[in-house]
């Protein structure tokens, strides 16, 4: 029986994929990481149900709704793979208002008049959900601080850096050449 020396892809969890550098072994036990569009759709996800169920055509209770968005914000950033961690910090505004634009949409449907159920709808959720928008967001970035977030922002920093917004070598102030005959 041969042995061959373990490659990236058959050497044991928690490897060194440099040879001569320890071994580092990764704690026992599943951990869950998503990416940052994963990281979104538990946000959004959770946040959707809680935000339907909590409807006034449904349960119609008052909390649910932002309850399961600090809660979705909360399980999305403890698993978010340290890459993504700045998609994670800056989506939760945009999310809660694509919910309430949603629930909004399912209460309407009950409603005389569709599009004044819908403004209202939208208007109200966001006024009543604006303290669970910003405890969402501030334990997003709360937990995603010690994570690595800052790690990411300089990274995108590094990579901006030197790049022109409107990258044109061929920019020229005067487009049109009027070639003078040379004598």
């Amino acid at each position: 029986m041969t042995t061959t020396a373990p490659t990236t892809r058959g050497a044991p969890t928690g490897a060194s994929p440099i040879p001569g550098e320890p071994l580092r072994r990764q704690p026992s036990g599943s951990s869950i990481t998503l990416t940052g569009r994963g990281g979104m759709v538990v946000i959004f996800g959770i946040a959707v149900v809680g935000g339907v169920l909590g409807s006034e055509s449904l349960l119609d209770v008052g909390l649910l709704p932002g309850v399961s968005f600090v809660i979705g914000c909360v399980l999305a950033a403890l698993t978010t793979r340290p890459a993504d961690l700045l998609t994670i910090a800056v989506t939760p505004p945009v999310i809660f208002f694509l919910v309430a634009l949603i629930t909004s949409v399912v209460d309407a449907l009950g409603s005389g008049s569709l599009l004044r159920g819908l403004f209202v709808g939208v208007l109200t959720m966001l006024a009543a959900g604006a303290p669970w928008l910003f405890l969402g967001t501030l334990l997003v970035i709360g937990i995603t601080i010690p994570r690595g977030l800052f790690i990411s922002l300089r990274e995108l920093r590094g990579r901006l850096v030197g790049r022109r917004l409107f990258e044109d070598d061929d920019y020229d102030d005067d487009p049109v050449r009027w070639d003078e005959p040379q004598t």
